[in-house]
């Protein structure tokens, strides 16, 4: 059973009389479990649907749906599946006191796999959780391997429990489900030899095997640092070689790289990064592979777009590890738009400063990095340093960082998404002039930060 949330007004949910509360029972006689089944279930354009309204009526509707019509039905969050597994460099347990709420669930969610990309173990699968996913084609799903030797994995998740991968992902490969699948390279563990022969044994199960990235483990003040290290810098010179001759290796044989370095390993590294070309359509960039790049080629397809911003200053709030790299992005735009971009590299204050990326960057940071700043016209913020709920990782909101510092502040991802709807604001109003007030676009849906 699951029950709404909400429903759109006018949506074929408003019209069945679906409410908020409402228990959505079974489509066609088969009970709904989750927000899988109900997707799936309902996909179709004639089914049965079993509801138990908020007054305690059983209803039984015969729907008939339009294709490409949506039931506009919000379903009440899923109820995530924890993980098991106890690494000893899970973010999680490297949080401070004083996050979000959900900062602190150690998910483990195969259906999070599929829908938002979350890396998954698949230590806690059943055998009718397997099922499902081939049943309903979950494909491809987001893995964390950390290694294939199922000793060194096991000691890697602190599970001994957990199954011997290769054997696992094979069993769904035949069974038509492919995967991106990622290494958390913990030095003196998984990386040398270990990593040769995760990458070789990948590689073997053929074209299931989407990409592998290669990401250095990271850690915050909080974190088990008598257990575990970060790597030095000719240890992450030592894995970005491994990664480029299986790199090669997949070029010459299937036509693409295969196997990527994450921006961060090439940073700890000091080695440039690949050109936006190596990362083909950029399929883990959310996991820090490529994202440099991609932001490159963002802001390069918006430039006929951007508004002249002659004689206007903006500020560009990022993390310590983009700071190196943001200068060329930032004269591009200059160029584009005719304004002065100031670069405002933020410290990460609450996670410590082994924590770089602009993701993790919490509100107090940002506030006390511009405090004072009277001489910037607006500033661009990372999109992804918020939630759905626009919140950071301290638990302010993105409004409450609005009303704090002494300029208006928008949310971004590429630059491109704020200063394009700018323009086309400026223009309606026939202005140069952004407008005074702040804004925030959603950004995309997340469950959470992790390296499971």
């Amino acid at each position: 059973m699951i029950r709404v949330q909400s429903v759109a007004p006018d949506s074929l949910g408003a019209e069945l009389g679906l409410t908020p509360g409402t228990e959505l029972l079974a489509v066609n006689g088969r009970a709904l479990e989750d927000f899988l089944d109900w997707e799936f279930l309902t996909a179709e354009d004639r089914f049965v649907l079993a509801a138990r309204m908020a007054t305690g009526e059983e209803v039984e509707y015969d729907v008939e749906r339009p294709e490409g019509l949506a039931m506009g039905v919000t379903l009440e969050p899923p109820r995530i599946r924890r993980c098991g597994n106890h690494c000893d460099f899970c973010f999680v347990d490297g949080n401070p006191k004083g996050l979000r709420s959900p900062l602190y669930i150690r998910d483990d969610d195969y259906r999070l796999s599929f829908r938002y990309g979350n890396f998954a173990t698949l230590t806690n699968l059943k055998p009718w959780d397997a099922a499902r996913i081939v049943k309903y084609r979950l494909s491809p799903l987001y893995v964390s391997v950390h290694a294939t030797d199922p000793t060194t994995r096991q000691w890697l998740l602190r599970n001994p429990e957990a199954p011997d991968i290769i054997p696992q992902l094979g069993w769904f490969a035949r069974r038509g489900i492919a995967f991106h699948t990622q290494v958390v390279l913990v030095p003196g563990v998984n990386d040398g030899a270990t990593l040769e022969r995760t990458l070789a044994d990948l590689y073997g199960l053929g074209a299931a095997v989407l990409s592998v990235s290669v990401v250095p483990v990271a850690l915050t003040e909080f974190s088990k640092r008598e257990l575990v290290r970060e790597p030095t810098v000719t240890e992450c010179r030592e894995a970005l070689a491994t990664v480029d001759r299986m790199a090669t290796r997949a070029l010459a044989e299937r036509g693409g790289p295969w196997c990527y370095g994450a921006d961060d390993l090439y940073l700890q590294a000091g080695e440039p990064l690949p050109e936006a070309g190596w990362y083909g359509d950029f399929e883990q960039r959310e996991n820090g592979v490529g994202a440099v790049r991609f932001l490159q080629t963002r802001i390069a397809a918006a430039l006929d777009r951007l508004p002249d911003l002659s004689g206007q200053r903006i500020g560009v709030v990022t993390g310590t590890a983009m700071g190196p790299l943001m200068p060329q992005v930032l004269a591009e735009a200059a160029t584009a738009t005719g304004g002065r971009f100031d670069l405002v590299v933020v410290e990460n204050t609450l996670f410590g400063q082994s924590v770089t990326t602009a993701g993790l960057l919490p509100a107090a940071a940002i506030e006390r990095a511009l405090a004072g700043r009277t001489d910037l016209d607006f500033v661009l913020l990372p999109g992804e340093s918020v939630n759905d709920d626009l919140v950071f990782m301290d638990d302010v909101g993105a409004d409450e960082l609005a009303a704090r510092v002494p300029m208006p502040v928008h949310l971004s991802h590429d630059f491109a998404d704020v200063l394009g709807e700018l323009g086309t604001r400026n223009a309606e109003r026939g202005t140069g002039a952004p407008a005074s007030r702040s804004a925030f676009p959603l950004p995309r849906s997340a469950f959470g930060v992790g390296q499971g």
